[in-house]
């Protein structure tokens, strides 16, 4: 599995690209098959009256359906990267059900 890190307006630091790589590995348990996960996370303060706001948002790149898709906000990064996971670990389970059911 190939995974790309893209920050916006905050500094991707070795010990985030870390703790992205180390959750987003941890992935392949619930679907062996994952291409690829583009991963995207940015501070976001232009249109928030208070506060930073951060948004982590990944793209996983599977067989047949293509593409699923999740974003998160919070306060934190760390909130939102693993706020992402956790929707993705949901997500993964359905989509391998589905595929069962396909099959058979």
């Amino acid at each position: 599995m190939n995974i790309i890190i893209r920050a916006t307006n905050l500094e991707l630091t070795p010990e985030l690209r870390a703790y992205i790589e180390e959750k987003f590995s941890n992935l392949t348990r619930y679907f062996e098959n994952i291409l690829e996960v583009h991963i995207e996370i940015e501070k976001t303060t232009r249109h928030h009256q208070k506060g930073r706001i951060f948004r982590a948002e990944a793209n996983l790149r599977v067989p047949i359906k293509g593409l699923l898709r999740v974003e998160k906000a919070e306060k934190d990064i760390y909130k939102a990267i693993d706020k992402v996971k956790d929707h993705f670990k949901e997500e993964l389970v359905r989509y391998k059900e589905k595929l069962r059911e396909h099959c058979s």
